[in-house]
């Protein structure tokens, strides 16, 4: 039995959900965390889901099937060093599942080096770890995908209680 791990994939340019539904319809488990901007357009105002993680998709696969997910359309190639594909850490995934999962509401967030981890205790988002940061009269939490220095920010209501600090 192979090993499946997940992996960040390299996207074409705005060609995220091609690819998510072309590994889908190949049986592969995928993650496109998205959230909703509000864009003026010349005669009105449109919410629009866009990707967090633009240019990139999570995807769950064994190694040799690799050459499957590459041959996809709307994928370039899966992230890693040199020809060495580098796996996503499952806790990662588990944290960016559960915060899409919630239905708070999610913005793409600069990655983070410094700060203070936290676990939510308790709420709809128990048990996610990440950065506390707080932005205006709100906390957030920041998951981080360290493999793509890239972040997320989820909201945390009043339902939810932030417990410091993570050994």
């Amino acid at each position: 039995m192979l090993m499946q791990n997940w992996y960040a994939l390299v996207t074409k340019p705005q060609a995220e959900t091609t690819a998510r539904l072309s590994l889908e319809l190949r049986g592969f488990p995928t993650l496109l965390p998205l959230y909703r901007e509000r864009r003026r357009w010349s005669d009105r105002w449109k919410t629009i889901e866009r990707p967090i993680f633009p240019g990139y998709l999570f995807c769950e696969f064994d190694p040799g099937a690799r050459r499957d997910v590459l041959t996809a359309p709307g994928v370039r190639s899966v992230v890693g060093l040199g020809a060495a594909m580098e796996p996503i850490p499952v806790e990662q995934i588990s944290a960016i599942a559960s915060a899409v999962a919630a239905n708070a509401p999610l913005a793409p967030w600069d990655y983070l080096t410094a700060g203070e981890r936290v676990r939510i205790a308790e709420g709809p988002l128990a048990g996610v770890e990440g950065i506390l940061a707080e932005l205006k009269d709100s906390v957030r939490v920041v998951v981080s995908v360290e493999l793509l220095r890239r972040s997320l920010a989820v909201e945390v209501d009043g339902q939810s209680r932030v417990v410091l600090p993570v050994p």
